[in-house]
């Protein structure tokens, strides 16, 4: 009986987040390094579709950094990054692009449609959906073909959401004369979800969220305000892959997100633990 109504009062708890949430956009990054293994990823589908069924429109934005090394390694193509972005040459397009829209977006579609949900795959191409430019160099640094986001055509999402569908994007977006560009999909996810104006912005990685001391773990931050992340970029505590995350936070709550998140997508459900609880598992940013 005990356990009975430990469950009961489980979900006496997410009551009231789901009666919050209900109806509102939920954008979700799903990070390379979170889908690794294959029990989780098939927690964090479960998570996605839960999310619809209780009447929630989730979108998800994915990336596949580690599947793209691998493929760039077996054809003795050196993957090169620089603050975070990774430096996209013509061939590593092509594999960007295999590996993202051909692989990756197919299979989250084939899990979620497994589970009931009704998921639609679209690469940033798609009906406009993504549309960039190329990007200026970073401190003098070339990236190639990697693009700046310019608009984001969100009528497509909004027909897609709003009904009984979940699309999954693919971040490659396409520039006014058709040319394809690699876009970071941390920065897609919090572009998106600020043209949608999405209740939360979740992003799933491979550790717990922002720490004060980057090798600590129990120096994870609950809830940091864009004001204490701009001090900690400015000492170098948050570096590396963790650069756009947390610009695009800041910049889904300047544009009208009310909560961002930064979440270890390696944890079982932390889609749920994080907006179905009190306490929360990741790093809540504020305004």
């Amino acid at each position: 009986m005990e356990k009975l109504l430990n469950r009961a009062n489980i979900l006496i708890e997410a009551l009231p987040y789901i009666q919050k949430l209900n109806g509102k956009t939920i954008v979700i990054k799903y990070g390379g390094n979170a889908m690794t293994n294959s029990n989780q990823v098939q927690s964090i589908m479960q998570d996605i579709t839960l999310l619809k069924y209780v009447g929630m429109n989730p979108i998800v934005v994915h990336g596949g950094g580690p599947e793209i090394n691998k493929l760039l390694n077996i054809m003795q193509v050196e993957s090169k990054f620089y603050k975070g972005l990774r430096i996209t040459d013509k061939i590593t397009l092509e594999v960007v692009q295999m590996v993202l829209t051909g692989k990756i977006n197919k299979d989250i579609v084939s899990k979620i449609n497994a589970l009931g949900g009704k998921a639609i795959g679209l690469c940033g191409i798609d009906g406009g959906l993504i549309q960039a430019k190329k990007m200026d160099s970073v401190d003098g640094v070339d990236l190639g073909l990697v693009g700046e986001i310019t608009h984001i055509n969100s009528k497509t999402l909004e027909i897609l959401a709003e009904d009984e569908y979940i699309p999954i994007v693919a971040p490659i977006g396409a520039g006014t004369d058709g040319t394809a560009y690699n876009i970071n999909a941390d920065t897609a996810a919090g572009e998106i979800a600020a043209a949608m104006k999405a209740e939360k912005l979740i992003f799933l990685t491979d550790i717990d969220g922002i720490r004060r001391e980057p090798s600590d773990p129990d120096s994870l931050i609950s809830s940091i305000s864009i004001d204490e992340i701009h001090d900690l970029l400015d000492r170098d505590i948050i570096s590396g892959g963790m650069i756009p995350k947390v610009q695009a936070c800041i910049k889904g709550i300047q544009m009208g997100v009310n909560r961002t998140h930064i979440l270890n997508g390696t944890l079982p459900h932390p889609i749920l633990l994080e907006i179905f609880t009190d306490v929360g598992i990741g790093t809540m940013v504020t305004a």
